[in-house]
């Protein structure tokens, strides 16, 4: 997550604020070892059951706004207010019962994590699978804790939870601040190498260029409520998924085809395909030069990412002639809060080299990369009219964040696909362009409502009183005086 933090604010915002971010780090850490130690013993002091009851309004406030969010962003708060319900539930359904059943929950999902890292770094091999099994390792052993009684019979599975959670936030911020003192440039969004840094600063010059001759589109608002309209210059992420651009009819396989790959009835995979479109003319889309063979015994031998398997490459033109030579594609997320300097930056030195690798250097890898280079800096451009803290406290405080997170760290262990890429630039999207919160959603909704409800009434009493004047002046000419 820190990685991310650091892309979405920009180096330049989070370099001024670093000794806060330390203090705040370490604040962290040492309360949440204080809880956590507290719950070691069966005397807590750890006030559980107000606790649970912040948790229950917090989820029931979500599902109370969840209704007001667009696709992905609905889907998100349903989840997060019934995951919150659900567990204060259990906190205050009993004394051993509901803890047991969350420390059972908590405990099976760090240990599907930690084997899933560890089985995935395993197989791929990328250049610090070493390091991802140890954490794999650790994750097992906290899921191995979770689920035996001792220490206090599962009663202290809530402070631990939320101790380990303090901890290893406030040493996500230390690390942070201590990053972000030292650096001139964002190591997140950097080229690999020298070279590549030094063949974009010798195109710097003419990507400002580009960027100020081309149509920005710049936003001038701070929250959009919506995805940019089809005539709106946004940047593009075009995706193919694996079962959308099968050959045949694909074997559904739930999970599986929208994450890795489908197979067709006859046994041939398709992992789909990732592409980046601009407004400027840039087009990013890697492909093999030589078509791979997907057969299923060759498949897990190219899993791996080390350069036996590295192939030359060719980069596609434009999304038009690729969309003609092979179908559209399946789905596309617009972002309107982009960076086209940094986009261009990154792509004049990363075409430099054409090399494909189907798990370390693919389609999707080159999207997210470039992807990640375009919105440097977004949250705090987006935010920078009101300044202070507020876009570092609106970007940790929206679930897209962790949902974001989450999908990095999974790639980073595995491999870029085209499903998790879909799913990421989703999530950066929302971050991107905010959304107005459910609540400031709500009050416009009501307000406009109220109004149009006034405006209604009003032309309700103006026409009953046109009426009223029409039945009094027929009354008045039937009541007449007769004349001979």
């Amino acid at each position: 997550m820190v990685r991310l933090v650091m892309i979405l604010l920009g180096v330049d915002y989070l370099r001024t604020r670093w000794r806060s971010l330390r203090i705040v780090g370490w604040l962290s850490v040492l309360v949440g070892a204080a809880i956590f130690i507290d719950a070691l013993d069966n005397a807590l002091y750890f006030p559980i059951t107000p606790f649970a009851l912040l948790l229950l309004l917090e989820g029931l406030c979500t599902l109370a706004v969840a209704w007001t969010g667009m696709g992905g962003q609905r889907t998100l708060r349903y989840v997060k207010g019934f995951a919150f319900c659900f567990a204060a539930s259990l906190i205050l359904a009993g004394h051993h019962h509901g803890h047991f059943v969350l420390s059972m929950i908590f405990g099976t999902l760090f240990l599907a994590d930690g084997l899933l890292q560890i089985v995935s770094a395993r197989v791929v091999r990328y250049r610090t699978w070493r390091l991802a099994m140890i954490g794999g390792g650790v994750e097992i052993a906290l899921a191995i804790f979770f689920f035996q009684p001792f220490p206090t019979h599962y009663v202290g599975t809530v402070p631990y939870c939320l101790g380990l959670g303090l901890m290893f936030g406030g040493w996500n911020l230390i690390l942070l601040s201590t990053r972000v003192r030292r650096l001139a440039s964002n190591p997140a969004v950097a080229a690999n190498g020298a070279a590549e840094d030094e063949a974009a600063d010798a195109h710097a010059a003419r990507a400002q260029a580009a960027a100020s001759a081309a149509p920005s589109g710049r936003p001038v608002t701070l929250e959009w409520d919506g995805p940019p309209a089809a005539d709106e210059a946004a940047l593009t992420v075009h995706v193919w998924t694996p079962v959308g651009s099968a050959k045949g009819e694909a074997r559904r396989q739930p999970i599986v085809d929208r994450y890795i790959a489908a197979v067709d009835r006859n046994g041939v995979i398709s992992t789909g395909h990732a592409a980046l479109e601009s407004p400027e003319g840039i087009y990013i889309s890697l492909y093999p030069g030589v078509e791979i063979d997907r057969s299923p015994d060759d498949f897990a031998r190219l899993l791996r990412a080390t350069r036996e398997n590295d192939v030359p490459g060719v980069f596609q033109p434009d999304y038009k002639t690729e969309s003609k030579a092979w179908c559209p594609s399946t789905v596309q997320v617009r972002i309107r809060n982009y960076d086209p300097v940094r986009l261009r930056r990154f792509w004049d030195a990363y075409r430099q080299d054409t090399t494909y690798n189907l798990t370390h250097r693919n389609c999707s890898s080159s999207v997210s990369r470039a992807l990640e280079a375009a919105l440097e800096g977004a949250s705090a451009r987006v935010w920078s009219s009101v300044g202070g803290w507020r876009p570092f406290l609106r970007v940790i405080t929206t679930p897209e964040l962790w949902v974001a997170a989450q999908l990095r760290k999974r790639a980073a262990t595995m491999a870029w696909t085209p499903g998790l890429t879909l799913d990421y630039a989703r999530a950066l999207s929302m971050l991107a362009d905010p959304r107005p919160s459910g609540w400031v959603k709500m009050a416009r909704l009501a307000v406009r409502r109220m109004m149009h409800s006034r405006q209604q009434w009003r032309e309700e009493a103006l026409n009953a009183t046109a009426v009223q004047a029409g039945q009094t002046a027929e009354r008045g000419v039937a009541s007449g005086p007769v004349r001979d």
